[in-house]
């Protein structure tokens, strides 16, 4: 029994610790998400026009 004293000592210490967490607003969440997606797009934009410019190169090279 002294399990699940611990099980839910632990869990109310949860609760109390996520109760001072500063939780973002749902504007702010939205536009983080926004700028993650976007720098990811332009991101694999960039390394695949890096890698097919390195295919080229290495085609030519061992042509």
């Amino acid at each position: 029994m002294k399990i699940f004293k611990k099980i839910t000592d632990f869990l109310k210490e949860v609760k109390l610790e996520l109760s001072k967490v500063s939780w973002s607003t749902r504007k702010e969440l939205l536009g983080s998400t926004v700028v993650v997606i976007t720098v990811t797009f332009i991101m694999a934009v960039f390394i695949g026009a890096i890698d097919i410019f390195l295919s080229g190169i290495l085609r030519v090279i061992f042509k």
